[in-house]
């Protein structure tokens, strides 16, 4: 591919002849090492008419670049750089600016600084990978999803993949989660009442942005999802941490002066535990007489492998006051960052307004992509291979853990694939989280998902969705020997 002729431009206030200058600026180009050794220059006669000069000025600058050794010349092919031009001069490193702007004052706003949970880039080159949320290359269909990615490129979907939605989505991937995916959960929803997201993060994002304020209150699990956490910290309302029980969010403990209440009913994070319908019935109650909004988190509950899911929160509200949250990042992959917002057509529109002010929409290409993954059934066998594969590798955790005396603090009778997990009171989840390391062993400490991190140092997290079924009992028989060398 040759350097683009953009790459070139005749000063305003350049010396001598325009040969002459035409000549400094490749030479300068190759100099300054802008121009590499075998790269391919523009054509005479495109850079002759970028330039707006003849094209016999062109190349006679380039015949004598070539003289000089700067250039080579590939018969027909065109001039290149040649291998013997000379090399980019070396200078020495300059030293670095100081800056004179105080940060501390200039911030106005901080985002730093929150529990984030521990992860590594290169989580996969570990050998026993207990990490949760990650994609098993061994599972996902690149295949369909490459031939869907294509078809969405198609000249028929030139509008989808070019058009500006502005505040608007995909029509037929909303007609999807509208007709397919909220059924499954028991929710019922038009297409105004549907919201398309930058994934889980973002719809919990925009959720507090448009409900909370400083003056209200926001209720959340404890422990709970970590980026829930920074995302009300940041967003200076008051939090009200409530520590689950056995069945999840114990409504009777909601303070009278709270605004929303966050929770994750189907598999609660991080303990996996279902809330049952008793006690969704009750929450619903205590949101109803405390004039409460509710954000329910429905993560996970296509990984209802051992047997079928419970009707989601969002099913049971009558009176419009439960915002629904779902995502394809955990059923499909996290980099896709694709998830939704179901909830009244009022909040749904203000919804809509603040992400055009953000991001506009979702892309297009993204969106179509997935609403032919999903309609053409690649959705349904993908996630029917993966509880099958969770399912044995969930037996043979259960053998591992058992074997090992580990303690189970948190699993899910429905599936997921997570175990919340205890160490003894003495044992530091963080140190073990690091020891562990040097083994290949990745776990996840419990500290950043609690209110007071202290609370959960003898906590840990075992995911499954990531690790060979062949290599759990050793990775436990690793984690246990950690745990007893810590203790």
């Amino acid at each position: 591919m040759a350097i683009s002729v953009e790459s070139f431009f005749l000063p305003p206030d350049g010396q001598g002849t325009l040969q002459a200058q035409i000549q400094q600026i490749v030479a300068e180009g190759i100099l300054s090492g802008r121009l590499r050794r075998s790269e391919k220059l523009p054509s005479t006669r495109k850079l002759a008419s970028h330039l707006g000069v003849s094209r016999i000025t062109v190349t006679l600058a380039y015949t004598e670049l070539l003289a000089n050794d700067y250039l080579s010349s590939k018969g027909r092919s065109g001039y290149y750089v040649s291998e013997n031009a000379p090399e980019p001069a070396s200078f020495p490193p300059q030293p670095a600016a100081e800056e004179t702007v105080d940060w501390s004052r200039a911030i106005g706003q901080r985002f730093s600084g929150g529990v984030t949970l521990e992860k590594p880039q290169d989580w996969s080159s570990y050998k026993y990978p207990f990490v949760y949320g990650q994609t098993d290359p061994r599972l996902f269909d690149h295949s369909n999803w490459r031939q869907c990615a294509l078809r969405a490129l198609g000249q028929k979907d030139f509008g989808p993949l070019t058009s500006d939605y502005y505040d608007q989505d995909d029509p037929m991937l909303l007609d999807y989660v509208a007709r397919h995916i909220l059924p499954r959960r028991g929710i019922f929803a038009k297409p105004d009442e549907i919201l398309v997201t930058m994934g889980a993060q973002n719809a919990l994002w925009m959720t507090t942005q448009i409900l909370l304020t400083q003056r209200r209150t926001a209720v959340v699990e404890d422990p709970c999802y970590p980026g829930l956490r920074d995302i009300l910290t940041q967003s200076r309302c008051h939090v009200a941490p409530i520590e689950v029980d056995d069945d999840g969010l114990p409504p009777d403990l909601i303070p009278p002066e709270s605004d929303v209440v966050f929770t994750t009913p189907s598999h609660q994070c991080p303990t996996t535990l279902t809330m049952p319908l008793t006690r969704r019935k009750a929450l619903l109650e205590r949101a109803r007489a405390l004039d409460a909004i509710i954000v329910e988190d429905d993560y996970e509950f296509e990984m209802s492998f051992l047997k079928p899911p419970m009707p989601a929160l969002k099913s049971l509200d009558t009176d419009g006051r439960v915002i629904y949250v779902g995502s394809f990042s955990k059923s499909l992959f996290p980099g896709l960052r694709l998830g939704y917002l179901v909830g009244s057509k009022s909040f749904i529109r203000e919804a809509r307004a603040l992400r055009a002010s953000v991001l506009r929409h979702v892309p297009g290409h993204i969106q179509r992509t997935a609403a032919y993954f999903l309609s053409l059934g690649h959705y349904d066998s993908h996630i029917r291979r993966m509880g099958e594969t969770l399912k044995r590798r969930r037996s043979a955790m259960d053998e591992a853990i058992s074997k090992h005396g580990l303690t189970i603090a948190g699993s899910s009778a429905f599936g997921g694939s997570s175990y919340w997990m205890r160490a003894a009171k003495h044992v530091d989840t963080h140190e073990l989280a690091h020891r562990l390391r040097d083994k290949g062993v990745l776990i996840e400490p419990g500290h950043a998902f609690v209110a007071a991190p202290s609370k959960g140092s003898c906590h840990y997290r075992l995911g499954y969705s990531s690790i060979p079924t062949s290599k759990i009992a050793e990775g436990i028989s690793l984690l246990a020997q950690g745990i007893a060398e810590v203790s």
